[in-house]
């Protein structure tokens, strides 16, 4: 009886070894530094707008200044300011090269949600971004609001930006929540039955994650967190669902 074999349209029979892997990963780690690079140089002309939008955002929370404790205090915050801001410029660099490091692996019926997948990934990081910045103020005026009273508090200004910069990080990458679920379900590693039958422990854990990377010790700013997390796992096991996964 002759094998049964795949159908050739949804099988890569390339196969790549180990220094071929390692000059993928090679050759993606020079396109995103490189592109950080590039774009940490378009930060330095940006730091300055950038740094009074979030000075902007803090006074609307409660903030009234900011301080710098060091001569050279202003020099380092231009140069962390310029990296974070071509951080964010260049991450569609890194979410494109990602994607086509990992793209070797998946089979050729796969590799046509590359791209869109790299878009969704840029948009998800982009709206985690957007959302930190619209909820900056909310998070300081609650964070100010449990201060102990009678003692002043006025931060410098790089312990403001360490501040944003977490706070912005953690938004962007949890809000790619929707991705990961949506590409584990594509590969078949998980499926919307086995989604809903964990679903609770689904919501410890998202609970438990937006308390850890949420600055803060009070119990509002992780939930501005977990709300949009609830929302973006039901979203993607509804997405699942209807496509028959």
């Amino acid at each position: 009886m002759p094998e049964l074999q795949e159908p050739e349209d949804d099988l890569d029979n390339t196969r790549m070894s180990i220094l071929e892997h390692l000059e993928d990963l090679r050759r993606a780690l020079i396109w995103s530094f490189g592109g950080w690079g590039v774009a940490t140089i378009a930060g330095i002309f940006l730091w300055r707008p950038v740094l009074e939008f979030l000075i902007q955002r803090g006074k609307q929370g409660g903030l009234t200044h900011l301080q710098l404790l060091q001569v050279q205090g202003g020099f380092t915050l231009a140069i962390k300011l310029s990296l974070y801001i071509g951080f964010i410029l260049a991450f569609p660099i890194v979410a494109w090269r990602t994607w086509w490091f990992v793209s070797p692996g998946l089979r050729r019926s796969e590799k046509r949600f590359i791209i869109p997948l790299t878009v969704a990934t840029v948009v998800f990081f982009l709206l985690g971004v957007a959302f930190a910045l619209f909820t900056l103020p909310l998070f300081i005026r609650i964070l100010f609001g449990i201060s102990v009273p009678g003692v002043e508090f006025n931060p410098t200004a790089d312990e403001y930006l360490g501040f944003v910069t977490i706070l912005i990080l953690a938004f962007g990458l949890v809000f790619e929540l929707p991705i990961v679920l949506y590409v584990l379900g594509m590969l078949r590693i998980i499926s919307t039955r086995w989604l809903y039958r964990n679903r609770f422990y689904w919501y410890i854990g998202m609970a438990v994650l937006a308390s850890v990377i949420t600055p803060g010790a009070d119990p509002i700013t992780p939930l501005l967190l977990f709300i949009p997390l609830v929302v973006f796992w039901e979203g993607t096991a509804l997405v699942l669902r209807l496509s028959g996964r």
